[in-house]
């Protein structure tokens, strides 16, 4: 099946304009994971994916701790799809701890990678990518580093992720940048100011990620629903699920139902198919755990939103100031 491809950047990827993001998939990690995630849902995940026209995976170690690339790795064994694997740095964590922390010099970016390779099996990444520019001092050191690994042909194309319009300048200068990969969605607009003007004048591809703001904007949260999230999801944490804001953030999801219903589509498409409607949008990512989920969201590359349906979005966040994941 197909799914119209754009672009990425100046590279020479062409990428669905839907790509599965597998941090959910990679399953229990202790704070920063989604709770317990059956193996072979998340494999199933992956093959319908495949099957729907998705052509790009998005993962990082820091997801499942190094689980979510093993199960990516076990799932192409299984099928002759080929998608492109983008992954990160930056995330790391000490043998037998849960505990995530920024590091990006340059002896952990090569162990990274390494690791990442090992673990995909392949033998060169798609896309490599900075997953938070942190610490700041480190990301030209991190960058410099990134470009040697390109060269080593360990890297076909580097990326960013979360990185402000100043730092995208700071390393475009060093080396060019391929893509960036920024929180965007409804109830966080906060990359339209700055972030997403700079990646299009400067031909930068875009690659969204919490496009549904973490299940908000799927339209099946609600509070006795996140009430019986496991213990180990992190949204418990999350500043848009902190009352009074996830009271509100859920009274404007009612309003987006009703908009959504008039499409013919569900919630969770019409917020997907808007982050597509930003002229610097190459793509967005789309995190589901199980097939059910998967064919909630994959029919959101098809909407396309008139300026009525622009409308009636804006009036209902008209009131709503952009936060920042």
């Amino acid at each position: 099946m197909g799914m119209e491809k754009k672009r990425l950047g100046h590279s020479d990827l062409n990428i669905s304009r839907l790509g599965l993001g597998s941090w959910a998939i990679g399953g229990d990690i202790g704070e920063w994971g989604w709770g317990k995630q059956p193996q072979q849902d998340s494999i199933d995940t992956i093959h319908a994916a495949l099957d729907n026209g998705i052509n790009w995976i998005d993962t990082a170690p820091a997801y499942g701790l190094g689980n979510a690339e093993k199960i990516i790795n076990k799932a192409l064994k299984q099928t002759s799809s080929k998608p492109y694997i983008f992954t990160k740095c930056g995330l790391c964590w000490k043998p037998g701890e849960t505990e995530l922390f920024n590091r990006i010099s340059r002896q952990s970016i090569i162990k990274e990678v390494e690791d990442s390779l090992r673990r995909l099996d392949v033998e060169v990444i798609d896309l490599y990518q900075i997953h938070w520019p942190r610490p700041e001092t480190d990301i030209i050191e991190a960058w410099h580093t990134l470009a040697e690994l390109k060269q080593q042909g360990k890297i076909r194309h580097l990326g960013v992720s979360n990185f402000s319009a100043e730092q995208l300048q700071q390393v475009h200068t060093v080396s060019p940048v391929i893509s960036n990969q920024p929180g965007y969605s409804l109830l966080n607009r906060s990359a339209e100011k700055e972030v997403l003007p700079w990646c299009l004048e400067h031909n930068v591809g875009t690659i969204h990620h919490s496009t549904m703001a973490s299940g908000l904007l799927s339209g099946a949260m609600n509070k006795d629903r996140f009430a019986r999230l496991s213990k180990n999801d992190w949204r418990h944490e999350h500043h848009l699920y902190q009352e009074p804001t996830f009271s509100r953030n859920l009274e404007m999801v009612e309003h987006l139902k009703v908009i959504a219903e008039d499409k013919g589509c569900n919630v969770a498409e019409l917020s997907i198919a808007w982050t597509q409607s930003h002229p610097a949008t190459t793509g967005s990512i789309i995190g589901a755990r199980s097939t059910e989920q998967l064919s909630g969201l994959i029919k959101a590359s098809e909407i396309t939103l008139t300026e009525q349906d622009h409308s009636r979005i804006n009036v209902v966040f008209s009131n709503k100031q952009a936060e920042t994941v």
